[in-house]
Order: C-alpha cells, then structure tokens, then sequence
C-alpha cells in the first residue's frame, strides 16, 4: 500500500509552454507598435516586433523550467531582471531619455523582486 503514496511529479502540462507563447506574442505586437511610433519602416517594425517576442518567450519559457533549480532569492532576481528589461527597453522605443527609461525599469525591478521574494518565502515548502 505504501508504494501507491509516492509523491506524483509535478507536471505543468501545456501551460508551460503556451503562457510564455502568449506572453511572447502580445509582447512582440506591443513592440511593433511602439516601433511604428517611433517611425521605424513596416517590415523593420515586424522585425523588431517578431525578434523581441522570441527573445522574451524563449526567456519565460527558460525561467518557467528552471526556476525550481534556484534558490528563492536568485529567482526572485531572475523575475526582476526579466521584468525591468522587458519593460524598460518597451519604454525605450516611446522615445523617452535614457534617465527616465533606466528609473522606471529600476522602480519596476525593484518592486517585482520585493514581491516575488514574499511570494516565494511565504509558499516555501
């Protein structure tokens, strides 16, 4: 009987792989728009549009797998680094100085990494 109380693995189905596509894909349409705010070409736009939505999922996708593997505190940092340059480099093609790109990517950084740093402590195993 005590064969049949093994721990079941933990399995993410789908999701792990669709929640970063999704994430990629409405990340990469916003980046196109911002480009063609900032007058890039159509097909530049598409380009930078498909590249950072790639780029983004490919790195959700990577997180998503092994963030089990690090320890609270460097997971909370990996979310935080993933959040600020995502968002700072999106804030970055509204045209907006360097100064004021870099403080919102820091505040935004910042405050990810507090939340998900209580996030993990207070549901660690």
């Amino acid at each position: 009987m005590a064969a049949h109380a093994a721990v079941p693995a933990r399995h993410h189905g789908s999701l792990g792989w669709a929640l970063p596509l999704a994430i990629g894909v409405i990340y990469g349409f916003y980046t196109s728009f911002m480009a063609r705010e900032a007058s890039e070409p159509v097909g530049g736009q598409l380009v930078i549009g498909f590249v950072s939505g790639a780029v983004l999922a490919g790195l959700c996708f990577a997180l998503g797998r092994f963030q089990e593997a690090l320890p609270r505190e460097l997971r909370a940092a990996a979310y935080a680094a993933l959040m600020g340059i995502s968002v700072g480099y999106l804030y970055s093609l509204s045209g907006r100085s360097i100064l004021t790109v870099i403080a919102l990517a820091l505040v935004l950084a910042v405050s990810t990494f507090l939340v998900t740093f209580y996030v993990f402590y207070t549901h660690e195993d």
